[in-house]
């Protein structure tokens, strides 16, 4: 059975939870490839470390020896007698390398967008020599030499064929050890510079990996026991789901559920590996199986919540024409790379909503204006208005539209506890009933969603 592990930042973070990575690879039964992050809050350390360098602020030499000497104090704790003066110049090149580049910074009083994506580059590239020896019988890959990307749109994208065909070439099977490999970093295909494959990086690699060799399942390793029924630290009785499907993990992660981030977990999805949320602190727990099977459809999964939401609404006649109106303000919202969370009919009649980040809130109102001026001046439409300081709460099943009297009974309930609901969408999904709430008003809303929900 292949498998792929990531472990997170958190996961690498010290002496200890590294012990933990060791007993939890070395105790598989047969080899299997291991991605990991750079050790936990590395990547801000170097990012803050170079602003510093490019301000010109020599400062930034004491956070260099600091780096240096938590990759040697953990070398020291946890890497074999005998392969530590190995490890140690292997890792001190790479530390060499960037004092180098934070001393180039200082003199030119500049931050290049492509030496930044090099120096957090420095992160993964150290962790991943030092995991790789300290598990016994594992041997390192260098992801610099088969993660490509392309440009696109300015931005740094994954080329999937080519990535797939070096990944095939770099990992011949079956696995005769384990490997490790770092996560989150990428070259340029054609101009060779050191990239990264973004947010949620670490689990992207780990997701391409297991897509291009059909791996058996993706284990993501975190601080979490797997995905809860809510947020823990605001719902005291949030319980671990033991089974869930792709699409509801991906609802409730887009709602702003933190275990994993979407995109990240797409080339997995497309070839049917299972994915398993675990728990480094915590190995024996069951944690989280996430498949394209669907498991009690019909069933609440989970809650989640956004907070810092706007919503802009618009009233007339031309609110009742939906399939229109919904299409001409997507197209307005993708055009300005704005998200949408949800639209939304309220109880006012001839009335639509539209819900996105408060950072975009004026953005969208500014635009949607704009688009709609001629019904506006017709009066189709009688007025366009911004409403700020809202939460968004999201109830994720696959089939919960077939569950009966949901929406009429988590509203019931708010309404009993004096919260008001400033709208609520039910038709736009199978999966996903969202509603939206005054933000003051969330904790509250999400206790009485959840009792509502999991009686």
């Amino acid at each position: 059975m292949l498998k792929v592990l990531k472990f997170g930042g958190t996961s690498v973070g010290t002496i200890e939870s590294l012990k933990n990575v060791k007993a939890i690879v070395e105790g598989l039964d047969s080899p299997a490839i291991v991605v990991v992050s750079a050790l936990g809050g590395l990547t801000d350390k170097l990012i803050a470390t170079a602003k510093l360098s490019a301000d010109g602020d020599t400062s930034y030499r004491e956070e260099m020896k600091g780096i240096r000497q938590r990759h040697h104090d953990i070398i020291e704790a946890l890497v074999p007698a005998e392969k530590q003066a190995k490890v140690s110049a292997e890792v001190d090149a790479l530390l060499d390398q960037l004092e180098e580049r934070y001393h180039g910074l200082c003199l030119i009083k500049l931050l290049p967008d492509r030496t930044l994506d090099e120096i957090v580059s420095f992160g993964e590239r150290m962790s991943s020599v030092i995991v790789a020896n300290i598990i016994n019988g594992a041997s390192h890959r260098n992801s610099l030499d088969y993660v490509k990307t392309e440009k696109w749109f300015n931005r740094n994208i994954a080329d999937r064929p080519l990535t797939d065909r070096l990944i095939k070439e770099t990992f011949a099977l079956p696995l005769e050890g384990h490997i490790v490999v770092g996560g989150f970093i990428s070259k340029d295909r054609d101009s060779g510079e050191i990239t990264n494959l973004g947010r949620g990086g670490s689990d992207y690699t780990a997701a391409l990996i297991a897509a291009s060799l059909d791996a058996d399942l993706l284990e993501i390793w975190t601080d979490v026991d797997g995905f809860l029924t809510a947020d823990p630290r605001i719902i005291k009785d949030a319980r671990i789901i033991p089974e869930m499907s792709f699409v509801e993990s991906m609802e409730l992660c887009s709602f702003g559920a933190k275990v994993i981030y979407p995109p990240t977990i797409y080339p997995v999805f497309h070839k049917n590996i299972p994915i398993k949320i675990l728990n480094t602190f915590n190995p024996t727990a069951p944690g989280t199986h996430i498949s394209d099977n669907v498991y009690d459809k019909g069933t609440v999964r989970g809650v989640s919540s956004i907070n810092n939401t706007s919503v802009v609404t618009m009233s007339g006649p031309l609110a009742a024409n939906v399939a229109e109106i919904n299409s001409r303000a997507y197209n307005v919202m993708a055009r300005n790379g704005i998200s949408v969370f949800m639209v939304a009919q309220p109880s006012e009649v001839n009335s639509l909503s539209i819900a996105m980040p408060a950072a975009d809130g004026e953005k969208a109102l500014e635009q949607l204006v704009s688009e709609f001026s001629p019904e506006l001046q017709s009066g189709e439409l009688r007025s366009i208005d911004k409403t700020d300081d809202l939460s968004v709460i999201a109830i994720v099943g696959e089939g919960i539209k077939s569950i009966k009297n949901l929406g009429h009974d988590i509203l019931t309930a708010l309404a009993d506890n004096g919260i008001q609901v400033k709208a609520i969408s039910e038709g736009t999904s199978e999966t996903t009933v969202a509603i939206l709430v005054a933000s003051e008003n969330i904790k509250e809303a999400l206790n009485i969603t959840h009792s509502a929900c999991f009686h």
